[in-house]
């Protein structure tokens, strides 16, 4: 029986306790909802959730799978562009959820066919594990701003 190193083991870790805390956080969500900018201003749920898919492609692709969308496509979903001012391209928000369903079911398939990952690719691997859980975390208070009750208990 081969065993995979502890470095995948530890992504595939992250990547599924992101995934379930993101999935907790934004069940319940309406489309209206997630178009919400706090203070007119801070990022609404919608942006975050597709800018994490977004980023998640990079990730993907780093790891050699495809991505789930083109990246100029949903280019208004990268870092750097104001959220504010791109809102009416925005995906449904119910699509959003099954693209991060899509891009977490191609994350653990590669993930599941590496024995480890390149010397070269482990810097970018942590910063992407990083992105994923500081994202991650705005989902719970952005509930929270929404009037819903607390996911995680």
């Amino acid at each position: 029986m081969e065993t995979k190193t502890n470095e995948i083991e530890l992504v595939k870790n992250q990547a599924a306790v992101t995934f379930q805390v993101v999935s907790l956080n934004i069940e319940g969500i309406t489309h209206e909802e997630s178009m919400i900018f706090p203070n007119n201003e801070a990022n609404c749920m919608n942006w975050i959730l597709g800018h994490l898919i977004y980023i998640r492609n990079a990730f993907l692709n780093i790891l050699g799978a495809e991505s789930v969308w083109d990246a100029e496509k949903f280019s208004y979903y990268n870092r750097g562009e104001i959220a504010l001012d791109r809102q009416s391209e925005f995906v449904n928000f119910e699509d959003l959820k099954s693209y991060l369903k899509e891009s977490q079911d191609r994350l653990e398939a590669k993930l599941n066919t590496l024995e480890s990952f390149a010397p070269e690719q482990v810097k970018d691997i942590s910063t992407l594990c990083f992105h994923e859980i500081y994202h991650t975390g705005q989902f719970g208070y952005l509930r929270r701003i929404l009037g819903k009750p607390g996911a995680i208990r």
